[in-house]
């Protein structure tokens, strides 16, 4: 500074006001000028240089008015002030490593820069206040100066306080008290200035220069924002408010201009940041044992951050609200922030356990102004196109969240325009738009993904009835009363898409989806019309029929019409009957998914009439050509339609069992031991047969049940099937209802041990309780108690079985152990369903390939001729089967109390007169 300045500024400290208001034009250029535009690295000249912004600010500054304070003094001090404030930090920075407390030159330095840093905050605070003074609003213009520089100087003070500890690097106790007089000084600056620029508005005529400014404020506080985020709650709380405010309060002007990308990013991660916070604050005060003292620090602070966890939440919902418009790039990261926020509370795996008014507190802040947030969010296509993507990636932790988001939106989008209701319930119609799923197809497939949630089983919160406690209720329940409270408000229009998402769910691999769907399909049938119900059942039985019977989507649709039978009227079940005649063996499929019991009695009784008289029918036909391997496909089908029939009824009818009795008495003498061991299509005949041997077990001669178990000894033995094995333990199971004779013990009671012994020593679990169950039922029930001890004579079997019927409950799995287990099961089941997935695509495409062959019919099989002899021995052979199961019959007759019929006798002697006749002729 030179002489003449240091004459002046002498002179102008001896001034009084007035004389200062007088020399005010004279004085100020000169002042002005002697603020340097480069920063000095010496103390001694910031002092110089604050002296001089003092002498202008309390002195000149009072003087000067609000039309001229931009022109003469603000746009000439503060760029520079901005300069020296900057080189200061600098000069901190550079000189701080040699700080101590043994170098007490270093730290007066340091002292003296940083109080040199609060007179120019205070100096700044002066210039806000006077610009404040003014009873008229000045405009921004005015004073554009003013909050550019205040802001930068906020910005790297705040900075440098929240370095303060890697800065000082350990001697920060030495400059403690002045870094927090920084800070507070700092505070009140920045309170001042939005308390100014509150009362600052831009109309609609404001320039563009009035605009880049305002807009140049909000992204200057963002910026703020970022560096206060945990520095001090309430300061932070309080800038977002104010960015908030002014950007809405200009939204018109700035809304085009605005880093909406970084504003709603940093909102969304302020927003899971406190989320997360909280979620450990909870975990050290639950470790801590003091979630009973909400008057501790650690609770008051949990408290806090949730409250901010709410604010952010709020303050970001309000936000999309206003410019969702200018959001849609970034609804990726916003169904992100669902996924991340949901996954925080229960069920989510994820999700810590916390004390449960810790997590209601955390869940009111954070988890319930996520419904406002997608209400915000449902209009807008890119976020569908998002959520429902055809193939969206998604971590495991995510999986149930979007499960759950779908569900959520679900229930939002009812009552939203038509617009929205096509947007989401239509998925994508043409081949220019983005891919997205029907929103129910979306449901179902991410419910089928969530597989070790279903099966853990996690647990949400039920449906409040009226009058009643709310429980908790599986994921599979909480998923299907929402469908089913959607499909209830669904508008008529949508119904065929809803129609196809049921019925690709029904069909796909996913026993439990299906399921889910069979529980929404049925809700459907009962909620419309009988005519609907109608429709839909005709739709089914013809997939079932046309369907392949070893599959899982005749397993999954046969268990769909099992269930909607039931809701039809007796009226539309004869036009079932109509539409599939049981007398039609192709129609047979459809009959063997129908329990026979949900149809009204006549009907009933007419379908079981015609099953019984076709049954008896094909087997003769069979009988008649030699029962010939090659038929035994179609006996399968009958014997399956009469399981049917006595399946159907609690107490069949004494014609149909007498007629069913017939049938199963003389079809066990066709099965061969020998050939049950390598004819395939033998072993699915004795299934049908054990299951209706353990029906009619009361009506069934000894010699046949003795026949029947040494045709069971000969396969449980070889590698045969499940299904087969859980038929032979239901007809092991049901011997324990009758009373085998005395002559017939020794051929049969041997086995039956034998037989128990091996099923019960099965390593597969599913038949090793299935075994159990038999063995129990069979236990309880018969009077031959040594098969019970001959059936145990192996330790670990007999102790499995007595701990199984005194109701031992083993070791309970650890909820850890039996999560990592089900994670572990996960790429086996996914690999298995993914095979069957495929199977089924190759037998389509194969069909397809065989429908596009068309080239000229397949020449037919030539005829095969046979010798005299073959037919001679074919048809010996069916007649003396027929005269010994004859034979059979009469013997058992004989030795119970009712006789043989009188007829009997007469057509014997005819037959007799046919055998001479052959003889002779």
């Amino acid at each position: 500074m030179s002489q003449t300045n240091t004459s002046l500024l002498t002179e102008v400290l001896q001034w009084s006001q007035e004389t200062c208001r007088q020399e005010l034009k004279s004085v100020l250029p000169k002042l002005t000028i002697s603020s340097p535009a480069q920063p000095h690295c010496q103390s001694d000249s910031w002092e110089d240089q604050i002296r001089v912004l003092k002498i202008i600010t309390d002195m000149f500054l009072p003087h000067i008015g609000l039309s001229e304070l931009e022109n003469e003094c603000f746009s000439k001090i503060l760029p520079k002030l901005g300069t020296i404030f900057d080189s200061m930090l600098k000069e901190i920075v550079d000189q701080v490593g040699g700080l101590s407390s043994q170098n007490t030159e270093l730290c007066a330095l340091l002292r003296s820069i940083l109080q040199a840093m609060m007179q120019i905050i205070d100096a700044l605070s002066t210039c806000v206040r006077h610009v404040g003074s003014f009873q008229e609003v000045p405009d921004l213009c005015a004073i554009r100066s003013l909050p550019v520089c205040i802001l930068k100087v906020l910005r790297e003070t705040f900075q440098h306080c929240k370095d303060s500890e890697v800065v000082y690097c350990g001697r920060l106790s030495l400059v403690a008290d002045l870094l927090q007089g920084l800070f507070k000084e700092s505070y009140s600056l920045q309170k001042g200035l939005l308390d100014l620029l509150d009362k600052i508005s831009l109309n609609s005529s404001a320039t563009e220069e009035e605009v880049s400014d305002i807009v140049t404020v909000i992204h200057s506080l963002l910026d703020i924002c970022s560096i206060i985020s945990n520095l001090d709650i309430a300061l932070h709380a309080n800038t977002w408010k104010f960015l908030i405010k002014l950007s809405l309060k200009n939204q018109s002007l700035v809304e085009e201009h605005l880093r909406h990308g970084d504003i709603s990013r940093s909102l969304s991660d302020n927003l899971l940041s406190s989320c997360q916070n909280c979620v450990e604050l909870a975990g050290q005060i639950q470790y801590a044992g003091l979630q009973e003292t909400p008057l501790s620090p650690e609770y008051k602070l949990f408290q806090k951050t949730a409250k901010m966890c709410r604010f952010f939440a709020n303050t970001l919902v309000h936000y999309i609200k206003e410019f969702k418009f200018f959001l849609t790039k970034y609804c990726g990261s916003f169904h992100q922030l669902y996924l991340q926020i949901i996954s925080n509370f229960p069920p989510s795996l994820t999700a810590p356990a916390l004390p449960s008014g810790l997590r209601e507190e955390l869940n009111a802040a954070a988890r319930v102004p996520m419904d406002a947030f997608l209400l915000q969010l449902l209009p807008l296509r890119p976020f569908a196109e998002v959520v429902l993507q055809r193939e969206l990636e998604l971590s495991p932790e995510h999986e149930l969240p979007h499960c759950l988001l779908l569900v959520s939106i679900m229930g939002h989008v009812a009552g939203q325009p038509e617009e929205v209701l096509q947007l989401w319930y239509s998925g994508s119609q043409f081949s220019e738009e983005t891919p997205r799923l029907p929103l129910y197809q979306a449901v179902f497939t991410t419910f089928q993904r969530c597989q070790t949630e279903r099966k853990l089983p996690v647990q949400l919160p039920g449906v409040m009835l009226k009058g009643q406690a709310q429980t908790q209720v599986s994921l599979h329940q909480h998923v299907c009363v929402q469908l089913c409270a959607s499909l209830a408000v669904l508008p008529p229009v949508y119904f065929p898409m809803l129609e196809r998402c049921l019925l690709d769910a029904v069909l796909q691999v996913d026993t439990q989806t299906a399921l889910l769907a069979t529980d929404v399909w049925c809700f459907m049938a009962r909620y419309g019309t009988a005519e609907l119900c109608l429709h839909h059942v005709l739709l089914i039985a013809q997939l079932v029929k046309v369907c392949a019977a070893e599959c899982y989507q005749s397993s999954h649709l046969g268990s769909l019409l099992k269930r909607m039978v039931f809701l039809m009227t007796p009226n539309h079940q004869v036009e079932l009957e109509t539409h599939f005649p049981p007398s039609e063996v192709e129609n047979l499929p459809v009959w063997h998914q129908v329990l026979l019991r949900a149809l009204s009695q006549d009907i009933r009784q007419h379908v079981e009439t015609h099953i019984i008289s076709h049954t008896q029918k094909v087997l003769t036909d069979w009988q008649n050509e030699g029962y010939k391997l090659g038929q035994v496909g179609k006996v399968n089908v009958v014997l399956l339609s009469l399981l049917v029939v006595l399946r159907g009824q609690p107490s069949p009818g004494e014609q149909c069992v007498l007629s069913a009795v017939r049938i199963v008495t003389q079809l066990w003498p066709r099965m061969s031991p020998d050939q049950l061991q390598v004819r395939p299509a033998l072993r699915s005949t004795l299934q049908q047969l054990l299951s209706l041997t353990s029906i009619l077990v009361k009506s069934i001669e000894p010699q046949v049940i003795g026949h029947a178990l040494l045709c069971v000894e000969a396969v449980v033995s070889t590698k045969c099937g499940d299904q087969l094995l859980l038929a032979a333990l239901e007809f092991l199971s049901s011997l324990g209802k009758i009373f085998i004779p005395p002559d017939s013990q020794s051929q049969i009671l041997p086995r039956l041990s034998s037989l128990f012994g091996f099923l019960l020593a099965d390593t597969s679990w599913l038949l090793h309780q299935h075994a159990l169950e038999a063995f129990s039922y069979f236990a309880e029930n018969t009077n031959h108690e040594e098969v019970i001890s001959q059936s145990l004579c192996v330790e670990d079997t007999k102790t499995k079985v007595v701990n199984y019927l005194s109701k031992t409950v083993n070791a309970q799995e650890e909820v850890g152990s039996r999560l990592q287990r089900l994670k572990q099961e996960m790429p086996v089941i996914k690999q298995h369903n993914e095979k069957l997935e495929l199977d089924k695509e190759n037998a389509s495409n194969e069909g397809v390939a065989e429908a596009s062959v068309d080239s000229e019919p397949c020449p037919k099989r030539p005829r095969q001729e046979t010798s005299a002899e073959d037919e001679y021995s074919r048809y010996i052979q069916t007649a003396e089967s027929a005269l010994k199961a004859l034979q059979a019959l009469a013997e058992g007759k004989a030795n119970s109390t009712a006789p043989p019929p009188d007829w009997l006798d007469s057509r014997l002697q005819e037959i007799q007169s046919l055998i001479t006749q052959i003889r002779t002729s």
